[in-house]
C-alpha cells in the first residue's frame, strides 16, 4: 500500500522531468498548432481514487468504508475530429474495506478500464478544456479475506457509467499539463463467507488526476 502511494505521488514529478527534457531537445515551434483530427495524445497522471460508497448488507446491517488511494495512471486519446476525441484510461488500485462495526472485510484490487467520448470546445487554444461521458467496466481481483470471522469474500465484476471534465494547457506545441476529474457510477454485488452474508455496494468513486501529456 505504501509503495503504491509513493508511486502515485512520484509519477507526476517523473513525468514532468521527462516533459522538460523533451522540451529542451525539441526544435522551436514557429507557431502553436493545437489539437487536430487524427492526433494521438498520451498522458501520464497521478490519480486519486476516492470512493463515495454506500452499502446494503444482510445479517450484519450497517455500511462499509472503502479506502481512498493514489496510484499512477496512463491514458490514450485519439481525435476523431478537431473537437471530438476518444479516451481510454488504464490503472489499477488496491483498497482496504471495513464494515461500519469496525470489522475488517480485507482488501480488494480493482482494474477499471474506462472509455469516454470527449468534446474539446477550444482545441486550437493553449488552454483547452474538455468534457466527456462514457462507460466503465471494473474487474475485481485479488480479494483478500482477513480471516477470523471473514473467511472468504467475492466481488462481481460490473459495468458503470462515467462523466468527465478536464483541461489541457500546452507548455509547448506537443507537451501539455493536465488536470482531470471523473465521476464513475459503479455498483457491485459482494458475497461473504460463501454467501452467508451478501452486500449490494455502491462505490461511485471520484477520480482526480494531475499529470502531463504528449500529442503526436
Amino acid at each position: 500500500m505504501k509503495t503504491e502511494r509513493k508511486m502515485g505521488a512520484g509519477v507526476a514529478a517523473v513525468a514532468l522531468g521527462v516533459m522538460m527534457a523533451g522540451m529542451a531537445a525539441a526544435p522551436a515551434q514557429a507557431e502553436f498548432q493545437g489539437k487536430s483530427a487524427g492526433d494521438f495524445m498520451v498522458r501520464a497522471r497521478a490519480i486519486g481514487v476516492i470512493p463515495d460508497e454506500s452499502a446494503t448488507v444482510t445479517v450484519l446491517g450497517g455500511d462499509v468504508d472503502v479506502s481512498n488511494e493514489w496510484v499512477p495512471e496512463i491514458d490514450f486519446s485519439y481525435f476523431l475530429t478537431d473537437n471530438i476525441a476518444l479516451e481510454l484510461i488504464a490503472a489499477t488500485t488496491k483498497h482496504d474495506v471495513t464494515h461500519s462495526s469496525g470489522l475488517s472485510l480485507g482488501e480488494v484490487s480493482l482494474l477499471p478500464p474506462t472509455l469516454t467520448l470527449q468534446y474539446h470546445p477550444m482545441p486550437k487554444e493553449r488552454l483547452s478544456p474538455y468534457v466527456g461521458a462514457g462507460v466503465n467496466y471494473t474487474i475485481f481481483y485479488n480479494e483478500d479475506a482477513p480471516g477470523g470471522a471473514v473467511t472468504s469474500i467475492d466481488y462481481d465484476n460490473a459495468f458503470g457509467f462515467a462523466l468527465q471534465a478536464g483541461v489541457d494547457y500546452a507548455v509547448a506545441d506537443n507537451w501539455y499539463l493536465n488536470v482531470d476529474v471523473k465521476k464513475i457510477f459503479l455498483s457491485t454485488d459482494v458475497s461473504i463467507n460463501g454467501g452467508a452474508i451478501t452486500a449490494d455496494v455502491d462505490l461511485d468513486p471520484w477520480v482526480v488526476g494531475f499529470g502531463v501529456g504528449y500529442r503526436f
